[in-house]
C-alpha cells in the first residue's frame, strides 16, 4: 500500500533522533569559569593541597562551587569570572612556586551524561576565548643536535668496524664533521665505510689525512621538515596529555608553528607547557676525574661538569650513551623501597643503543640528566629570544646488569615528580626548541560576545523560516518545521560526538546556512506534490509521487554543495575548516530529515487520506 511506514523506518527515526538529543544535551549547561592547580617539579597533589585551597577561600569571604582533585589536579569551580579572577590572586600566593594555578572553563555536564561520553560540544578561541601562540623553531640547534649526533654515530660505526682515527669534532659553524686520520689508507677504509653506511651525506677530502663530512641539500630538508612536524606532534601530544584544553596546533610557513588553547586564560601556565624542553640523556660517571680540580677549571677534556639538585658537582663522560629521542613509553611507579621512579621503554634503536653502551660499563656508575631549554633573557643581532640550555643530574646509579630496552629511573624527591617527568617524556621531547615570537589573549567576554550574536542570528533566521514555512504551506508546513527543528538537534547532537570537532564563529554561520538550506528539499517536495494535484493525482498519489520525484533533485543538488564543503575543508585553514565542516554535517543532516523524518510524518497524517485534497 502507498505512503505505509514500516515499524523499522519509526525505529531508525527514533533512535537516531533519542541518541542526537541525549548527545545535544549537555550543550545547555554551562562551562564553570574555574582554577586548575598542578604540581612543578618536586612537589606533588594531595588532599592536603585541595583543603588548603578551600581554608584560602574561606578565610577571604569566597565560596567555590566545588574543590576536587582531578587527575592529578585541583579543579575549583566557581559561580562567575570576578570569583575565580579573586581566587587566583589569593591561592597562587598562598601555595608558593611549588604548584602552578591557571584559570579555565570546566564543563558542568551532569554524571550521568559524562558516563556515556556525552560532552558538549568544544568551543574555538573565538567563542571561548583563551591563548594564541606564534612558535618558532630553532632550527640552528636542531640541526647542531643532527650533527652531534652523527659525530657520534660515526664513532660507534668505526669502532665496531675497528677502524682506527685520530680525531672526530662536529664543526658546527660550518653544519659538518671532520674526521682526521693518522695515515691517508685509514682515510680511504673510512671514507669508503661511510659512504655504504651513510648515503645522504656528502664526503669532501680536505687532504690526505682530513675528512670533511656534511649533509645533503635533500637530506638538509628532511631533518627541518621531520623538525617542524615532530614538534607539531609532541606539542599536540603533551597538552593532551597534561588535559589543559583541546589545542589547535597547525604549520605556518617554514619554521613556525600556531598554537591555540582554547578555554585557558594564563599565558605563563600555557608556556610552561608548551615551551618546555625536557628531555634526558644517560651519561657516565668519570670516576677517575678529581671533582675539586674540575671545580677549579681543571676538568679532563673527555669530560663535563654537571651539579645535581642539590649543588652538589658530579664529572661526567661527555660521550652520550643515550637521549630521550627513543623513548617510546614513559610511566611513574614506586620500587621495593616506595621510593618514586620513573620506568622508561625504548624503541629498538635505542634499546640496542643503551645494551651495547652498558656490555662494558657494569659496576660503573650511570648518571641521568635532566635537560630543559629556558628564555636567557638576552636578544641576537635579528631580535630573536636567545634560549640557554640547563641541565642537572636527577639520578646516579650504579649499573647492576646490560640493559635492554626497558629499566627505570630513581633519585626523584616525590611521587608527583616522577608523574610530571613521565608525562612530558611520553609526550616526547621536543626536537628543537622553540620560542614564542607572538601572545594574545582573548578574554571569555569577547568569547561570550560573539556567542551571544551568534545564537541571536540562529534564532531569529530559524524564526524567521518558521513562520513562513507554516505561513505559505499551511500544516505540511508544520511538517517541515517539525523536520528542521529536529535537523538542529541531529546537527549539534553529531558535533557533540566528534572528539575533535570546535565549533568557531565561521561554525556558526555554516548552522545558520544549514538553517535555511534544510528547508529547500521540503520546498521541492511541497512543490511537487501541489504540482501533481494540480495534474488530477488522488493525494495518496500526490504524496508518493512528490517524495520519490523530487529526492534525485534534492540529491543532486546537495551533492554539489558538499563538494564544495569536502574542497574548503582540504584547501582551507582554522575558520574556513570549521565553516566546512558544520556545512558539510548540516547537508547530511538536512537531506535525513527533509527526507526521512518529514516523510514519516506526513505518512502518519496523511499518506492514506482519501480524495485529491491535502494542507499544502
Amino acid at each position: 500500500m502507498l505512503n505505509q511506514n514500516s515499524i523499522w523506518r519509526y525505529l531508525m527515526v527514533v533512535v537516531v533522533m533519542v541518541v542526537s538529543l541525549v548527545y545535544a544535551l549537555p550543550n545547555i549547561y554551562p562551562s564553570d569559569p574555574s582554577l586548575q592547580i598542578s604540581a612543578a617539579r618536586g612537589a606533588e597533589v594531595t588532599q592536603a593541597t585541595a583543603d588548603k585551597i578551600s581554608e584560602v577561600l574561606k578565610t577571604n569571604g569566597l565560596q567555590a562551587k566545588s574543590i576536587v582533585i582531578e587527575k592529578g589536579q585541583v579543579l575549583a569551580r566557581f559561580t562567575n569570572t570576578e570569583d575565580q579572577l579573586k581566587a587566583r590572586e589569593l591561592v597562587d600566593p598562598a601555595l608558593g612556586d611549588k604548584f602552578v594555578t591557571a584559570l579555565n572553563l570546566a564543563p558542568a555536564t551532569p554524571a550521568w551524561l559524562q558516563s556515556i561520553g556525552a560532552n558538549p560540544i568544544k568551543l574555538g578561541l573565538d567563542l571561548r576565548g583563551g591563548v594564541h601562540f606564534l612558535m618558532e623553531i630553532d632550527m640552528k640547534t636542531a640541526m647542531d643536535k643532527n650533527v652531534n649526533d652523527m659525530a657520534q654515530q660515526f664513532k660507534n660505526d668505526l669502532r665496531d668496524a675497528k677502524l682506527r682515527y685520530r680525531t672526530i669534532t662536529p664543526q658546527l659553524d660550518q653544519q659538518a664533521i671532520q674526521l682526521t686520520f693518522r695515515t691517508p689508507e685509514e682515510l680511504t677504509a673510512v671514507q669508503s665505510l661511510l659512504g655504504t653506511k651513510e648515503r645522504d651525506l656528502v664526503y669532501k677530502k680536505v687532504d690526505d689525512l682530513t675528512l670533511l663530512a656534511t649533509f645533503s641539500e635533500q637530506r638538509v630538508k628532511q631533518l627541518r621538515e621531520d623538525a617542524v612536524a615532530q614538534n607539531i606532534t609532541i606539542i599536540r601530544n603533551r597538552v593532551n596529555a597534561i588535559g589543559v584544553a583541546e589545542p589547535l596546533v597547525q604549520r605556518q610557513g617554514a619554521e613556525r608553528i600556531v598554537v591555540q588553547l582554547p578555554g585557558v586564560q594564563d599565558t605563563a601556565r600555557a608556556k610552561e607547557i608548551l615551551g618546555a624542553t625536557a628531555t634526558l640523556e644517560f651519561r657516565l660517571v668519570d670516576e677517575s676525574a678529581d671533582v675539586g680540580a674540575a671545580l677549579n677549571g681543571r676538568i679532563p677534556s673527555s669530560s663535563e661538569l654537571y651539579y645535581d639538585r642539590a649543588g652538589k658537582p658530579v664529572v661526567l663522560q661527555k660521550r652520550i650513551m643515550l637521549t630521550g629521542n627513543h623513548i617510546i613509553g614513559a610511566n611513574s611507579g614506586f620500587d621495593e623501597y616506595s621510593r618514586p621512579q620513573v620506568n622508561i621503554d625504548l624503541d629498538s634503536k635505542g634499546g640496542n643503543t643503551i645494551s651495547l653502551a652498558t656490555k662494558e660499563a657494569i659496576g660503573k656508575a650511570m648518571a641521568t640528566v635532566f635537560i630543559e631549554y629556558k628564555p636567557s633573557g638576552k636578544k641576537d643581532a635579528n631580535g630573536k629570544q636567545l634560549l640557554e640550555k640547563k641541565s642537572e643530574v636527577i639520578s646516579v646509579a650504579t649499573i647492576q646488569a646490560r640493559l635492554g630496552k626497558s629499566f627505570r629511573i630513581t633519585g626523584l624527591d616525590a611521587p608527583g615528580e616522577a608523574q610530571n617527568l613521565a608525562t612530558l617524556l611520553r609526550a616526547g621531547a621536543l626536537i628543537a626548541p622553540i620560542q614564542i615570537v607572538e601572545e594574545r589573549t582573548i578574554g571569555p567576554s569577547l568569547g561570550q560576545e560573539n556567542i551571544d550574536l551568534g545564537m541571536n542570528a540562529i534564532i531569529w533566521g530559524m524564526l524567521a523560516v518558521l513562520i513562513f514555512m507554516a505561513f505559505y504551506y499551511k500544516w505540511f508546513g508544520m511538517v517541515a518545521n517539525f523536520a528542521l527543528v529536529c535537523n538542529v538537534v541531529l546537527l549539534v547532537g553529531v558535533m557533540s560526538m566528534i572528539p575533535g570537532a570546535a565549533l568557531t564563529l565561521p561554525g556558526m554561520a555554516g548552522i545558520l546556512l544549514t538553517v535555511g538550506m534544510a528547508v529547500d528539499a521540503n520546498v521541492l517536495i511541497f512543490e511537487r506534490i501541489r504540482e501533481e494535484l494540480s495534474n488530477g493525482r488522488s493525494a495518496m498519489q500526490a504524496i508518493h509521487e512528490g517524495y520519490d520525484r523530487a529526492f534525485a533533485t534534492i540529491a543532486d543538488s546537495n551533492l554539489t554543495t558538499l563538494l564544495v564543503a569536502l574542497i574548503l575543508f582540504g584547501v582551507g585553514t582554522g575558520p574556513v575548516k570549521g565553516f566546512a565542516v558544520v556545512l558539510a554535517i548540516g547537508i547530511a543532516t538536512s537531506i535525513f530529515t527533509a527526507v526521512t523524518v518529514s516523510r514519516v510524518v506526513t505518512n502518519l497524517f496523511w499518506g492514506q487520506k482519501r480524495g485529491n485534497s491535502l494542507p499544502v
